[in-house]
C-alpha cells in the first residue's frame, strides 16, 4: 500500500481511510491518481461505484471481507 499511495501522490493514511470507507467522498483527482497507479480506467472505477450490490470489485472480482483493493 505504501508504494501505491506514494506513487499516487497521497499519504498512506489517506489511502487507508479511502479503503476502509472513512473517507466517504474522496476528491476526484485523488481517485484518478490511484486508478492510474493501479492500471484502472476511470470508466472501470465509475462502473464499480455504481454496481447495484454496492461492493467494490475494481480488480475484476469482489474482494473478500477485510481485503484491500491495493497493497
Amino acid at each position: 500500500m505504501l508504494v501505491t499511495a506514494l506513487d499516487a501522490g497521497v499519504s498512506p493514511e489517506t489511502l487507508r481511510k479511502i479503503e476502509s470507507g472513512r473517507v466517504a467522498t474522496p476528491a476526484f483527482p485523488t481517485i484518478a491518481a490511484i486508478a492510474e497507479v493501479l492500471g484502472l480506467s476511470l470508466d472501470a472505477v465509475w462502473s464499480e461505484i455504481n454496481r447495484s450490490d454496492g461492493r467494490a470489485a475494481l480488480a475484476g472480482s469482489a474482494p473478500r471481507p477485510g481485503e484491500r483493493l491495493a497493497s
